[in-house]
């Protein structure tokens, strides 16, 4: 069953001695907004998190697939759905009946497509565009950060060369010791009306716990430890909902306890307003 109400959510995550996001035009060093030193992470990063999640726990089941991922080629996946649908090749959307059916085709069998929307459109074979009702914010991290560089050695050397310069190589990496992150989300639910094969309510309850666990399966030597702490979710009673979403978002505060640069989650207090407007509900996912 597709899903009838609109949601508003909010993201509390934190990183430890990690870079959570690499910036490539600053070598590979974690995003800092530069007038305020605060940190943000990417939507895009954490949509593949989210993805990634999905992938791993539900491959092969029937409409999980991921479309963006490093494998296959776009254009070959969008062929597929006309291939599936017996369809003719090579038309470049000349056909609309033929692109609305290979867009179906592929909301139906990605997750990525009917939830966070694609651009498919290039090609001989396009299967049009599709506005995702789920979006996210750039999260920020609520105080200030500091990044730090850390020298590293290794002992295998790259080339025959380099073994005439010791016994080690040296190198480097750029690490933030601790930053609590907020980010913001919203599934619309009138957006998901829209599309034949949406959201259903099924895949909601896949997406918050992909949520939920988007950094157990992601670790690695940049990202050591980084953990979802809070998930607040606010559940309006229709399609359209009850307010704005910035209401609902200023009833969730995060307040730094002292001065002294915060290193761990219990540097923070959290206060939850619950006086909320009529027709929605707060949801502590976690």
């Amino acid at each position: 069953m597709a899903i009838e109400n609109r949601y508003d959510f909010i993201m509390l995550f934190d990183v430890e001695n990690g870079n959570p996001n690499g910036d490539p035009d600053a070598g590979n060093a974690p995003r800092v907004d530069v007038e305020t030193n605060h940190g943000f992470i990417t939507d895009v990063c954490l949509k593949r998190k989210v993805r990634n999640y999905i992938e791993l726990t539900r491959e092969g089941e029937a409409g999980y697939n991921i479309l963006i991922k490093a494998d296959r080629v776009l254009n070959s996946k969008f062929a597929a759905a006309y291939e599936e649908n017996g369809m003719e090749l090579g038309k470049k959307g000349k056909n609309t009946d033929d692109v609305k059916a290979a867009r179906d085709f592929m909301c139906k069998n990605y997750f990525d497509v009917r939830a966070f929307g694609a651009v498919m459109s290039t090609g001989d074979n396009p299967c049009g565009i599709v506005r995702g009702p789920v979006q996210l914010t750039f999260a920020r991290s609520v105080s200030p950060v500091s990044i730090q560089e850390v020298s590293i050695t290794r002992q295998a050397r790259t080339t025959e060369e380099r073994t005439k310069t010791g016994d080690t190589e040296m190198g480097r990496k750029s690490v933030i010791p601790y930053a609590l992150y907020r980010g913001e989300g919203f599934v619309s639910a009138a957006l998901n009306n829209k599309l034949p094969n949406g959201l259903s309510e099924e895949d909601l309850k896949v997406l918050w716990e992909a949520i939920i666990n988007m950094f157990e399966h992601d670790h690695s030597a940049a990202r050591g430890k980084m953990c979802m702490r809070k998930l607040y979710v606010f559940k309006h009673d229709n399609v359209l909902g009850e307010c704005p979403a910035q209401v609902l978002f200023d009833k969730i505060a995060v307040k730094q306890l002292s001065e002294i640069p915060p290193r761990s989650f219990t540097d923070y207090e959290i206060s939850v307003d619950k006086d909320l407007p009529a027709g929605v509900e707060l949801l502590e996912m976690l």
